[in-house]
């Protein structure tokens, strides 16, 4: 079974190349998806190491041509891969296409509220693809961020939850989440601009 840090060459690198730029993405789509009930026995790299290397393997297997299509295949694996997860945790073994499909759509809509934090409007294909790069960058740029910032930014914008809420899932109060939000912005742009980890 192939590796993602495989040395190959060719094509099979541009492939493990492409895959690797979105680890990040992948991994920020996942955090927001794992149930609290899970959170200790899996966390987000898991399934996002599952995600890359069954895309790897069904690199081929993939019919779409745009960045679009191969980005929603994907979710749709990182769906897969996030049920499976959770029924191997849960101690059942039949799966639940429904539960996939709600992961799915879920994963669907945090990757819309994460490109929203950089675009809002309709793009041309040139466009589209600048705005993939910037969720990248955003992506990566959210995973040099201390946790803390890193759980207040995806909170609040990608799950697109209140600063109540945030406070009550961060067990903070809400004038500490505000302030660390504010923190946590400051230091994401600060990143963003620089490229530096904090």
């Amino acid at each position: 079974m192939p590796t993602i840090n495989s040395t190959e060459d060719g094509p099979l690198q541009e492939r493990t190349q492409w895959l690797m730029r979105y680890e990040a993405w992948l991994r920020i789509l996942a955090r927001c998806e794992i149930d609290s009930r899970f959170a200790g026995k899996f966390d987000a790299s898991d399934a996002v190491q599952n995600t890359l290397i069954e895309a790897w393997k069904g690199w081929d297997q993939f019919r779409g041509s745009e960045e679009p299509q191969r980005l929603a295949w994907l979710r749709q694996i990182l769906a897969y891969q996030l049920a499976h997860l959770a029924r191997q945790y849960a101690g059942t073994q039949m799966r639940d296409v429904t539960r996939e499909t709600t992961l799915e759509q879920s994963l669907g809509e945090s990757s819309n509220r994460l490109d929203c934090l950089l675009v809002a409007q309709e793009l041309s294909p040139s466009q589209q693809a600048m705005a993939n790069e910037r969720s990248i960058r955003l992506a990566a740029a959210l995973e040099m961020l201390p946790a803390d910032y890193r759980d207040v930014i995806r909170l609040r914008h990608i799950e697109n939850l209140s600063h109540e809420e945030v406070a009550v899932r961060m067990n903070r109060n809400s004038g500490a989440v505000r302030m660390l939000w504010m923190r946590a912005l400051a230091a994401l742009r600060g990143v963003m601009i620089s490229g530096d980890p904090l």
